[in-house]
């Protein structure tokens, strides 16, 4: 059959993107590189402006401006494969762009999916009681504390300006102790205490002589 017929010519695949713009900015690199010696010829040609005259000026005149034309022409062709393999990157871009988007789409989907199989395992009302049960028991707790850390023995209608004076009489006391210290004095909380003498002799002796009686009931004289 293939003899009879021929064999289908196999189409070749489209040039990819990437492909076309190395392509593009190869040829742009090529007319940089002819720009540049363009420039290089023309800063010959102005320096021999300088130093020629007559016909030998003109003839050098008239080849800079061919050199100038063909410059402008290849800086045109330049401009225009630029702004082709600008338009080709963009289109690169937004390839790219496409394909991400696509990406994204499917992960959220995805995603959307697994979490609509998660809640179907919660109970909103189950997760609203057992916060409210959490809510109570903190409360109770807050109470429990608050029970535990009172105090006891304490008067509750103290006056808070009674208490700060009292501070402030206590400062005082320090201060004219410290005072004293440094003077070369004894403090007061370091001075002995005004006590009765401590009796001398054996108490229970004592006790013996004031209870010596005679037959009748009456003191002995000593």
């Amino acid at each position: 059959m293939k003899r009879l017929f021929g064999k289908k010519k196999e189409v070749a695949p489209p040039p990819s993107l990437n492909d076309a713009a190395s392509g593009v900015g190869s040829r742009v690199d090529a007319l940089d590189e002819r720009i540049k010696k363009l420039d290089t010829e023309l800063r010959g040609y102005k320096e021999k402006l300088k130093t020629t005259k007559g016909n030998s000026k003109a003839l050098v005149q008239k080849r800079a401006m061919a050199c100038l034309k063909k410059k402008r022409a290849y800086e045109n062709q330049r401009d225009q494969l630029a702004g082709q393999q600008f338009n080709i990157e963009q289109a690169g871009f937004a390839i790219e762009s496409a394909k991400d988007t696509v990406t994204t789409v499917a992960a959220m989907k995805a995603a959307n999916t697994q979490l609509k199989k998660q809640y179907k395992e919660f109970n909103i009302d189950e997760i609203e009681d057992m916060t409210d049960d959490m809510a109570d028991m903190m409360e109770d707790m807050n109470e429990i504390n608050e029970a535990m850390g009172r105090t006891y023995g304490v008067p509750d209608d103290v006056d808070e300006a009674d208490l700060e004076a009292e501070l402030d009489l206590l400062g005082e006391e320090l201060e004219a102790e410290e005072l004293e210290a440094e003077a070369g004095g004894t403090p007061a909380y370091l001075q002995p205490a005004n006590l009765p003498e401590e009796p001398s002799g054996d108490v229970g002796d004592k006790k013996e002589e004031e209870t010596k009686v005679d037959e009748f009931g009456l003191p002995v004289a000593g």
